[in-house]
Protein backbone atom coordinates (compact mmCIF):
# COMPACT_ATOMS: atom_id res chain seq x y z
CA UNK A 1 0.00 0.00 0.00
CA UNK A 2 2.77 2.46 0.94
CA UNK A 3 4.70 1.94 -2.30
CA UNK A 4 1.58 2.41 -4.41
CA UNK A 5 0.82 5.82 -2.90
CA UNK A 6 4.38 7.02 -3.66
CA UNK A 7 4.04 5.86 -7.28
CA UNK A 8 0.68 7.64 -7.64
CA UNK A 9 2.12 10.81 -6.14
CA UNK A 10 5.00 10.86 -8.64
CA UNK A 11 2.73 10.75 -11.69
CA UNK A 12 0.52 13.63 -10.48
CA UNK A 13 1.16 17.17 -11.70
CA UNK A 14 1.38 19.34 -8.57
CA UNK A 15 1.48 23.14 -8.97
CA UNK A 16 1.64 25.81 -6.27
CA UNK A 17 -0.44 28.61 -7.73
CA UNK A 18 -0.67 31.19 -4.96
CA UNK A 19 1.02 31.84 -1.60
CA UNK A 20 -0.45 34.60 0.55
CA UNK A 21 0.57 35.91 3.95
CA UNK A 22 -2.38 36.02 6.33
CA UNK A 23 -2.61 37.55 9.80
CA UNK A 24 -4.56 36.54 12.88
CA UNK A 25 -4.99 39.35 15.42
CA UNK A 26 -4.43 38.29 19.01
CA UNK A 27 -4.27 40.14 22.31
CA UNK A 28 -0.48 40.55 21.99
CA UNK A 29 -0.53 41.63 18.34
CA UNK A 30 -0.66 39.93 14.96
CA UNK A 31 0.33 36.32 14.33
CA UNK A 32 1.35 35.74 10.71
CA UNK A 33 0.80 32.58 8.74
CA UNK A 34 0.60 31.51 5.11
CA UNK A 35 -2.13 30.28 2.78
CA UNK A 36 -1.05 28.13 -0.17
CA UNK A 37 -3.32 27.22 -3.08
CA UNK A 38 -2.19 24.00 -4.79
CA UNK A 39 -3.55 22.41 -7.97
CA UNK A 40 -3.04 18.67 -8.51
CA UNK A 41 -3.95 16.80 -11.69
CA UNK A 42 -3.06 13.63 -13.56
CA UNK A 43 -2.91 15.38 -16.99
CA UNK A 44 -5.58 13.01 -18.31
CA UNK A 45 -8.93 14.21 -17.00
CA UNK A 46 -8.70 14.46 -13.22
CA UNK A 47 -7.97 17.63 -11.23
CA UNK A 48 -8.31 18.93 -7.69
CA UNK A 49 -7.57 22.15 -5.81
CA UNK A 50 -6.48 22.36 -2.18
CA UNK A 51 -5.94 25.25 0.21
CA UNK A 52 -3.47 24.78 3.05
CA UNK A 53 -2.84 27.20 5.92
CA UNK A 54 0.09 27.03 8.30
CA UNK A 55 2.68 29.16 10.08
CA UNK A 56 5.35 28.16 7.54
CA UNK A 57 5.19 28.03 3.74
CA UNK A 58 6.33 24.37 3.31
CA UNK A 59 3.69 23.14 5.77
CA UNK A 60 0.98 25.16 4.01
CA UNK A 61 2.03 23.72 0.63
CA UNK A 62 2.08 20.16 2.01
CA UNK A 63 -1.42 20.58 3.50
CA UNK A 64 -2.76 22.15 0.30
CA UNK A 65 -1.34 19.33 -1.85
CA UNK A 66 -2.84 16.67 0.43
CA UNK A 67 -6.27 18.34 0.28
CA UNK A 68 -6.03 18.71 -3.51
CA UNK A 69 -5.19 15.00 -3.93
CA UNK A 70 -8.18 14.05 -1.76
CA UNK A 71 -10.43 16.41 -3.73
CA UNK A 72 -9.58 15.20 -7.27
CA UNK A 73 -12.61 14.81 -9.54
CA UNK A 74 -12.95 13.76 -13.19
CA UNK A 75 -13.34 16.32 -15.97
CA UNK A 76 -15.08 15.63 -19.31
CA UNK A 77 -12.55 16.12 -22.11
CA UNK A 78 -13.00 15.84 -25.87
CA UNK A 79 -9.60 14.77 -27.16
CA UNK A 80 -7.19 17.65 -26.45
CA UNK A 81 -9.87 20.23 -25.63
CA UNK A 82 -13.18 20.63 -23.78
CA UNK A 83 -16.53 19.52 -25.25
CA UNK A 84 -18.33 22.89 -25.10
CA UNK A 85 -18.16 26.50 -23.89
CA UNK A 86 -18.83 27.19 -20.20
CA UNK A 87 -19.05 30.29 -17.97
CA UNK A 88 -18.52 29.71 -14.24
CA UNK A 89 -18.66 32.04 -11.22
CA UNK A 90 -17.09 31.87 -7.78
CA UNK A 91 -17.38 34.91 -5.56
CA UNK A 92 -16.72 37.94 -7.77
CA UNK A 93 -14.66 35.97 -10.30
CA UNK A 94 -16.07 34.74 -13.61
CA UNK A 95 -14.18 32.47 -15.97
CA UNK A 96 -15.15 31.76 -19.58
CA UNK A 97 -13.72 28.55 -21.08
CA UNK A 98 -14.06 27.83 -24.83
CA UNK A 99 -12.95 24.81 -26.84
CA UNK A 100 -10.16 25.46 -29.33
CA UNK A 101 -8.97 23.69 -32.47
CA UNK A 102 -5.91 21.44 -32.41
CA UNK A 103 -2.63 23.36 -32.23
CA UNK A 104 -4.08 26.45 -30.53
CA UNK A 105 -2.44 25.69 -27.20
CA UNK A 106 -3.55 26.88 -23.78
CA UNK A 107 -4.59 30.53 -24.11
CA UNK A 108 -5.08 31.22 -20.42
CA UNK A 109 -3.31 33.10 -17.69
CA UNK A 110 -2.22 32.40 -14.13
CA UNK A 111 -4.56 30.22 -12.13
CA UNK A 112 -6.74 29.23 -15.10
CA UNK A 113 -3.68 27.90 -16.97
CA UNK A 114 -2.53 25.85 -13.97
CA UNK A 115 -5.94 24.19 -13.52
CA UNK A 116 -6.61 23.37 -17.19
CA UNK A 117 -3.06 22.09 -17.82
CA UNK A 118 -3.20 19.87 -14.72
CA UNK A 119 -6.53 18.51 -15.98
CA UNK A 120 -4.88 17.53 -19.27
CA UNK A 121 -6.39 20.14 -21.61
CA UNK A 122 -3.97 20.98 -24.44
CA UNK A 123 -6.07 23.41 -26.55
CA UNK A 124 -8.39 25.97 -24.93
CA UNK A 125 -9.35 29.64 -25.02
CA UNK A 126 -10.23 31.40 -21.78
CA UNK A 127 -11.11 34.79 -20.38
CA UNK A 128 -11.10 35.77 -16.74
CA UNK A 129 -13.73 38.39 -15.90
CA UNK A 130 -14.61 40.25 -12.71
CA UNK A 131 -12.42 39.76 -9.66
CA UNK A 132 -8.73 38.90 -10.14
CA UNK A 133 -8.51 37.21 -6.72
CA UNK A 134 -6.35 34.14 -7.48
CA UNK A 135 -8.27 31.71 -5.25
CA UNK A 136 -11.68 32.74 -6.64
CA UNK A 137 -10.44 32.54 -10.25
CA UNK A 138 -9.06 29.04 -9.63
CA UNK A 139 -12.27 27.89 -7.94
CA UNK A 140 -14.38 29.34 -10.80
CA UNK A 141 -12.20 27.48 -13.33
CA UNK A 142 -12.62 24.24 -11.37
CA UNK A 143 -16.41 24.75 -11.23
CA UNK A 144 -16.45 25.34 -14.98
CA UNK A 145 -14.48 22.17 -15.70
CA UNK A 146 -16.80 20.14 -13.47
CA UNK A 147 -19.87 21.55 -15.29
CA UNK A 148 -18.66 20.11 -18.60
CA UNK A 149 -20.64 17.22 -20.05
CA UNK A 150 -19.33 14.74 -22.62
CA UNK A 151 -21.41 14.29 -25.80
CA UNK A 152 -22.41 10.80 -24.60
CA UNK A 153 -23.65 12.21 -21.28
CA UNK A 154 -25.57 15.04 -22.99
CA UNK A 155 -27.19 12.57 -25.42
CA UNK A 156 -28.20 10.24 -22.58
CA UNK A 157 -29.71 13.13 -20.58
CA UNK A 158 -31.72 14.36 -23.58
CA UNK A 159 -32.71 10.91 -24.83
CA UNK A 160 -31.06 11.51 -28.22
CA UNK A 161 -28.35 9.80 -30.24
CA UNK A 162 -24.81 11.19 -30.10
CA UNK A 163 -24.98 12.31 -33.77
CA UNK A 164 -28.10 14.39 -32.99
CA UNK A 165 -26.33 16.14 -30.08
CA UNK A 166 -22.98 16.74 -31.74
CA UNK A 167 -22.71 15.90 -35.48
CA UNK A 168 -19.11 17.12 -35.64
CA UNK A 169 -18.10 14.89 -32.75
CA UNK A 170 -19.64 11.75 -34.26
CA UNK A 171 -17.86 12.45 -37.61
CA UNK A 172 -14.49 12.87 -35.86
CA UNK A 173 -14.90 9.47 -34.16
CA UNK A 174 -15.29 7.59 -37.50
Amino acid sequence: MGRRSFAERDELDERVVDITRVAKVLKGGRRFGFRAVVVVGDNSGQVGVGVGRARSVPDAIRKGAARARRDMKPVALLGRTIPHEVLAHHGGAKVLLRPASRGTGVKAGGGVRAVVEAAGVKDILSKSLGSANALNVIMATLKGLHQLKSPEEAARMRGLSISEVSPAWSRSRE
